[in-house]
């Protein structure tokens, strides 16, 4: 007969609400961080945004969200007018990865009921739990890689022409990979270019880590509940099963 009153699982719902509210944080200051990308790189093209020496190039920075604008003896940021944007953007995320990774970690762990912080939990409870952690944190990956890589997966070797009228001309692609989904575009001219923004491709990566502690957790929580399963109802002649009155 199995224990079932001594299972138990960690009280995480706080964690789950502290993620949520920082990834909120992080959207919409990603949006407002966006918004102030936009034309900023025409504007230091046009000598709008003056800067240490001559204009060498601009880039995009994929997080905190920005155009850097790189002159001779130093950069302009599109984020420099907004110092407190960015540190905000920077604490959500800090609170956003130790209050998600620390919540998926606890799932792997099966207490025993009596703390506070502990809540009692049977085997099948524990096993849904962490299977909707897997599925949410599992199709925000498959979502994002799919956005990433696409192309990719469609013919690795030609994802650059994937979505565009080129001619006789098309771009080739000499470089890629799966994992981080991204390669590299050759163009006629010599010039080469990413297939993706490095934005979306870190998103990607960030996104993988999440959905392993997911599947971690899940796959703990399967294989307990199967064996107790199989305490509980022992096959036929086994050192478990009970044995015939003569």
């Amino acid at each position: 007969m199995t224990d079932a009153g001594a299972h138990g699982g960690y009280r995480t719902g706080g964690l789950w609400v502290g993620a949520g509210v920082a990834f909120a944080v992080v959207l919409l200051g990603s949006a407002a961080a966006l918004l102030g990308m936009l034309e900023y790189d025409e504007r230091c093209m046009q000598g709008l945004v003056r800067g240490p020496g001559e204009l060498r190039q601009t880039r995009n920075q994929a997080f905190p969200p920005a155009t850097v604008c790189v002159f001779e003896r130093g950069e302009v940021s599109s984020l420099d007018g907004w110092p407190v944007l960015a540190a905000l953007l920077w604490a959500a995320l800090t609170v956003l990865v130790l209050c998600l990774l620390t919540a998926l970690v606890a799932e792997w762990c099966v207490p025993r009921p009596g703390p506070r912080w502990v809540a009692p939990m049977t085997r099948a409870e524990k096993l849904s739990r962490t299977g909707t952690a897997l599925f949410v944190t599992g199709s925000v990956f498959l979502m994002l890689y799919a956005a990433a890589g696409w192309k990719l997966l469609a013919g690795p070797s030609s994802a650059c022409v994937r979505g565009g009228d080129w001619g006789h001309h098309p771009p080739s692609t000499p470089a890629y990979s799966f994992f981080p989904p991204q390669a590299t575009c050759q163009f006629a001219s010599g010039a080469t270019s990413r297939l993706n923004p490095d934005a979306l491709v870190s998103l990607t990566g960030w996104a993988a880590v999440p959905a392993l502690l997911a599947g971690i957790g899940f796959a703990l929580a399967w294989r307990r509940r199967r064996e107790e399963r199989r305490t509980a109802h022992p096959e036929p002649g086994s050192p478990a099963a009970p044995r015939p009155v003569d």
